[in-house]
């Protein structure tokens, strides 16, 4: 069964994300990030390769040639992919993904607006409902995800 983990209190979604793949990478995992929009996901393509001084977060888009997708460890997609296997799914999309149930780790994200709170709610009562267990971190200023 799919594991589910929510990280809420989020300042910073994007940033999240990067720590989140970062974490997701050293444990030798392939990870797809399905993001709603496509300026979004542009910012998000920016940030993987600046989101540290020393190092960068290997991605690329799913729309690439099917080669570099199969050998990148962080793919950026508009829509869900299962081909090729990803172990984890972060959803940065306001609503519960179709598919989630065939990746190994489902990573949810809720910032701090009231909308988007709202939003992470309404995703983890689905998830609750469906007969998952939740593993829920509370994000702050200085706190890092697990």
């Amino acid at each position: 069964m799919t594991q589910i983990l929510f990280y809420s209190g989020s300042n910073n979604k994007l940033q999240t994300t990067c720590r989140l793949c970062a974490k997701a990478i050293q444990q030798h995992m392939r990870v797809l990030i399905y993001v709603p929009a496509s300026t979004l996901l542009d910012q998000l393509d920016q940030l993987l390769w600046t989101f540290s001084s020393t190092s960068f977060i290997p991605h690329c888009n799913i729309l690439d040639d099917a080669k570099l997708v199969s050998v990148t460890p962080v793919i950026l997609s508009e829509q869900i992919q299962v081909n090729p296997r990803f172990d984890v799914l972060i959803n940065l999309h306001d609503r519960s993904p179709h598919l989630f149930d065939q990746f190994d780790r489902l990573i949810e994200i809720a910032g701090t607006s009231h909308e988007d709170k709202l939003a992470a709610r309404e995703r983890y009562r689905f998830y609750k409902n469906a007969g998952y267990e939740i593993q829920h971190y509370h994000l702050n200023d200085q706190s890092e995800p697990h």
